[in-house]
């Protein structure tokens, strides 16, 4: 993947950003009205979400009551329309991970779309979704080691914009378990591990397709992306890299965070996981912190 598609990746999930909130039971109690709201609108839909926390992050942007109603709406039309079975399959796949008691990914990643062609090529090696010691999830990934031409060779753009989207559906899901569950308004962070980054060649359907997930998820999941960070990144490119911060806008720039150190040493992302490496795990999790202050 080229190094500028990473990065316009990483500005993306900056957009709409959380800052620290009041108790969610606060939150909820306090937009009690708004929701309802937003209830009301989306109950004009089939399947509209039940999730109170849905609602709230729509709450919560700074955005005029007119926008928030009309980004709600879009929302709508795609989870009824072309997101509808990605929504459904996020769900069940969530429901089928929980039932046992305790977290199991297989039949995330086995009834995400397009999966037995994805999943040949995004491994939990190259990327994986824990919780960090905030209580927010943070998606790590390794772009540089998704060979995306072979990928791309079997899906098209439209078909890996699904998958990412799906994934994206699967956190907000998560997040908002866990919001309710712990009173903390969860947020997703990113953390792209830059090593092996390459400035040219890479697959250009791919980046299209990233691009497309990520404008689309947006609008879809406002108030769910944390801070990114980007590790790892080979000297050589470092000054290349600060060519890119001056594009990217202020509340961006303010929350992204260049840092060697995190996954560094670790060699399968499945060791940072709670049932992996539990030095790795702890390091990890340290690092994360420390960047995190």
């Amino acid at each position: 993947m080229k190094l500028a598609a990473t990065l316009s990746l990483a500005a993306s999930a900056f957009l709409h950003t959380c800052a620290a909130f009041a108790p969610v039971s606060t939150l909820l109690q306090d937009n009690a009205a708004k929701i309802s709201q937003l209830r009301e609108i989306a109950s004009k839909y089939p399947d509209a979400p039940t999730d109170s926390i849905f609602y709230l992050r729509y709450c919560l942007s700074e955005k005029e009551d007119e926008e928030i109603q009309s980004l709600l709406k879009e929302n709508m039309e795609w989870r009824a329309n072309d997101g509808k079975q990605i929504c459904e399959s996020a769900s069940a796949a969530l429901k089928a991970a929980t039932s046992a008691g305790s977290w199991d990914n297989t039949p995330v990643r086995d009834m995400a779309p397009h999966a037995s062609a994805v999943n040949k090529y995004i491994t939990p090696s190259q990327c994986l979704t824990t919780t960090v010691n905030s209580g927010d999830l943070c998606y790590c990934i390794r772009a540089g080691q998704i060979d995306d031409v072979a990928l791309m060779s079997e899906v098209s753009v439209e078909q890996m914009t699904e998958f990412f989207l799906y994934c994206k559906e699967v956190n907000a899901l998560v997040a908002n378990m866990k919001s309710e569950k712990t009173d903390q308004l969860i947020t997703v962070i990113t953390a792209n591990d830059l090593c092996g980054v390459k400035l040219i060649g890479g697959d250009a359907t791919f980046r299209k397709a990233l691009g497309a997930a990520s404008t689309k998820g947006s609008v879809l999941y406002p108030n769910l992306s944390g801070p990114t960070f980007l590790l790892n990144l080979p000297k050589l490119l470092s000054a290349l890299v600060k060519l890119f911060t001056p594009l990217f806008p202020e509340d961006v720039k303010k929350k992204l965070k260049f840092a060697r150190g995190p996954l560094k040493d670790v060699t399968e992302m499945s060791e940072i996981s709670p049932s992996g490496n539990a030095a790795a795990r702890d390091t990890f999790l340290k690092q994360i912190d420390a960047l995190l202050e």
